[in-house]
């Protein structure tokens, strides 16, 4: 088995940086009222600039296909072009329509020779599918390079008129701020982006590489029930109904197409699930913990930071808040694209040196699934 490396990692962010105070201009009133959530949301998440392929009147400047060939585009180069691609991994939330899949409508704006594709298409761990597919890819000798990617277009789930107005849900914010997640947290904190990472069978001749030793994914939907869904509607006995089997009319009424979310199922299920994976993954790789240098935990709110650090310390594989490094409250959740954010920002900042090691973890809420990854800097 080969030796797997990231050599390269880009990204495309779309536009300007959206503040705060620009975010209900350009994604609309819901109901024709501001939000009454907008501001305690933002307090708990702490995000302070995302980025929205919308123009300030709320039209659409990119799609997710655009910004994404554009950041795989920007991994190529005389030295490696484009022309030597062999694959092609792509994950994604919020791909542009349902067919063709993501992957092959990227692949169709990069105009290059015949790759093979995959479209890993979910919630926010659908981009470490990807990225495991493109590792396994040159680990087993099927090819020896491999791009993958993470990248949504939420914006546009977002426009003001694809909500209905969560009066009932905002009442209780005073005594549990966690019910706000139902739709309007959604709101204040997704983002829009790409980015990127171009694996190879043997790391750069020049600078820095990242060895990837490990992948681990796992799934709890055997055990736990939807909590973050869209085209579809959630019952009372947990079972859901999907877009196909309702009409236009019981779309329109229930706000099928917009994002939504169990927010009681979330709080109760999403920090302890992932802390006991991570128990189990230190476990069984004999993990050394002092001697880890980075964790670059996927938070879709920093209101989960100090949960996630308190549930992972109660199982006693904690990992020091200093090793702690996030990008949320300068790009804000972009859902698959976040893990590789992060990533690339370490790697192309220059704050990186050889013999580092660094893990990666990806919770995903829609039903329960988390990934981690194990890397070495060479």
């Amino acid at each position: 088995m080969k030796e797997v490396y990231i050599t390269r990692l880009a990204k495309f962010l779309p536009n300007e940086p959206v503040g705060n105070d620009e975010m209900e201009s350009i994604l609309g009133l819901v109901d024709g009222k501001p939000s009454r959530a907008r501001l305690r949301i933002l307090g708990n998440n702490k995000i302070k600039t995302r980025y929205y392929s919308l123009d300030k009147e709320g039209k659409s400047t990119h799609s997710n296909a655009e910004m994404t060939a554009t950041a795989v585009n920007s991994l190529f180069d005389d030295k490696f072009p484009l022309s030597q691609l062999q694959l092609l991994a792509c994950g994604t939330t919020s791909p542009d329509q349902l067919l063709p899949n993501h992957a092959a409508m990227v692949h169709g704006l990069l105009k290059c020779q015949p790759v093979e594709l995959i479209a890993a298409t979910g919630a926010c761990a659908a981009g470490m599918q990807a990225f495991k597919y493109a590792w396994m890819s040159i680990k087993c000798g099927n090819t020896n390079n491999a791009v993958s990617s993470g990248s949504e277009k939420f914006s546009s789930w977002m426009l003001a008129e694809k909500f209905e107005p969560e009066a009932e849900n905002l009442k209780q914010l005073e005594s549990n701020p966690i019910i706000a997640f139902e739709k309007d947290f959604l709101r204040w904190m997704l983002s829009d982006g790409a980015s990127a990472a171009l694996f190879q069978d043997k790391p750069n001749e020049e600078g820095l590489s990242l060895r990837v030793d490990w992948v681990e994914i796992a799934s709890y939907a055997h055990e736990l029930e939807t909590c973050m869904y869209a085209g579809s509607i959630k019952n009372e006995d947990g079972s859901t109904t999907g877009w196909i089997d309702m009409t236009p009319d019981e779309w329109a009424q229930h706000s099928v197409f917009s994002f939504k979310q169990d927010t009681r199922l979330l709080g109760a299920n999403i920090v302890p699930s992932g802390a006991k994976m991570w128990k189990e993954l230190v476990e069984r790789y004999n993990i050394d913990l002092d001697k880890l240098d980075y964790f670059l935990p996927h938070l879709s709110s920093e209101f989960f930071r100090f949960k996630i650090d308190e549930e992972i310390t109660r199982l006693g594989v904690p990992i020091p808040q200093e090793k702690w490094f996030t990008n949320l409250t300068k790009v804000g959740n972009v859902g698959t694209a976040s893990p590789y954010l992060m990533l690339e920002e370490l790697l192309n900042n220059d704050m990186l040196k050889k013999g580092q090691t660094i893990v990666m973890m990806v919770p995903e809420s829609a039903r329960f699934s988390y990934a981690y990854a194990h890397i070495t800097v060479v």
